[in-house]
């Protein structure tokens, strides 16, 4: 249950808590192999990357993967992620910032794109999932927008305030999906987009989860 009247985070899972860009980029490069593209950097995926993620291959090679190439890819991408997440960790300073802000009588919940069977023992494998007063992860296809889920997420958590949530997250579809829901957004630039990619969003931009937490704070007060 929510915290009546309190002020609520709604974190993201990749690329936010979960500190897992060199298995992002590596499954990413690992789908591009199969249509013959060439690799690309960490730096240039942060500079390009967008939902829904079709889209972004659009970017990169110039037009829409088929519909047999994006499932080529996606099934690529999510074969090799599960393969070298084991080698990735919570960000840094993640289970104290969980237990202060629950220790000051607020309440946090975790959305996230990644599929819910596979998110939830991972959150739990990291002993942070007793922070949270929901975890969900996506449910139905991969690579679209997180505003529905959040809709969905959001509504199911009693006794929280859309006014008083604030998401954090690492991409612009963290701020859409905020939005959309009436709640105010906090990006992180450690995940998956650079922060000049970032700051075009028109919410509050930072480079460390400590800040994140100090701007939900003020934005929910």
């Amino acid at each position: 249950m929510g915290m009546h009247g309190a002020a609520h985070i709604v974190w993201d899972w990749n690329g936010t808590l979960f500190h897992d860009n060199t298995a992002i980029i590596g499954a990413t490069n690992a789908a591009f192999a199969e249509l013959g593209m060439e690799p690309i950097t960490l730096e240039k995926y942060r500079e390009l990357y967008c939902v829904p993620v079709p889209k972004f291959y659009e970017r990169l090679i110039g037009r829409l993967p088929t519909d047999e190439e994006w499932e080529v890819m996606d099934a690529t991408f999510h074969r090799y992620y599960t393969e070298h997440r084991v080698g990735c960790g919570l960000t840094d300073g993640v289970p104290g910032l969980l237990a202060d802000w629950a220790s000051a009588g607020r309440s946090q919940s975790l959305l996230s794109m990644y599929g819910h069977d596979e998110l939830v023992p991972l959150v739990r494998g990291f002993g942070i999932e007793p922070h949270f007063i929901r975890v969900d992860g996506r449910t139905g296809p991969s690579g679209g927008s997180k505003a529905e889920h959040m809709v969905r997420h959001v509504g199911a958590l009693a006794g929280v305030e859309p006014a008083r949530t604030v998401v954090i997250g690492d991409a612009a579809d963290d701020a859409v999906a905020a939005l959309h829901v009436g709640a105010r957004a906090v990006l992180y630039t450690g995940g998956s987009h650079s922060r000049a990619s970032l700051e075009g969003v028109g919410v509050p931009v930072v480079d460390s989860l400590e800040e994140a937490v100090a701007a939900a704070e003020r934005l929910a007060a």
